[in-house]
């Protein structure tokens, strides 16, 4: 098993920008994925704003990315983006850098609900791992800018024919982190969870 380094991306990571632009385009042209396409900008721009996740291999080839981004007024966030190299597949990597991404967002926006869509397999075991849960579309943000960035998917006419109601993509919910402390059980006198 190879061994990468996860980060949150910085300035000079877009040497990288290459490869994880054409990755999300692949990965977009893939049935079952229902990832939307972002333009060089938006990534440059998610990059340099430190909302994004970037996998390296310790001999310094990209290996995988992510990116988040608050709706809503921050009251959810959506990790997206998420692509792997096909060369480090198969290896947990996307979970990792899911998990990196989850942090961040929690760190950058800790009283937001976590939520995204996908009609992949694999993102849903993911998640799932990862404390969400399936929901309704009407359990997720109002926001129209969000809705416009399903525009490159191919799924998107279902989403448009239902009103935002229904789509092939299945939505998924995690708990804010501030919600999530809330819900911790009390510790009794030893430290254990009562």
């Amino acid at each position: 098993m190879k061994e990468f380094d996860i980060y949150v991306a910085t300035e000079k990571d877009l040497e990288y920008l290459d490869d994880v632009e054409k990755a999300i385009y692949s990965a977009s042209q893939v049935k079952g994925t229902g990832i939307a396409v972002r333009s060089r900008e938006y990534l440059t721009h998610k990059i340099r704003e430190g909302k994004s996740v970037i996998a390296v291999s310790r001999e310094g080839r990209w290996a995988g990315f992510c990116y988040i981004e608050s709706w809503g007024h921050n009251k959810f966030v959506a990790n997206s983006g998420l692509v792997v190299n096909p060369d480090f597949r198969g290896q947990g990597l996307a979970g990792q850098i899911k998990a990196k991404a989850l942090d961040l967002s929690a760190q950058l926006f800790p009283e937001a609900r976590l939520f995204g869509l996908t009609t992949s397999l694999a993102v849903m075991k993911i998640n799932s791992s990862l404390g969400y849960h399936p929901v309704t579309f009407s359990e997720l943000t109002d926001d129209d800018e969000f809705w416009k960035g399903c525009q490159s998917c191919p799924y998107y006419d279902i989403l448009v024919r239902t009103r935002r109601s229904h789509c092939l993509c299945t939505a998924m919910l995690k708990e804010s982190p501030a919600e999530s402390k809330g819900k911790q059980k009390p510790k009794d006198d030893e430290g254990k969870a009562a």
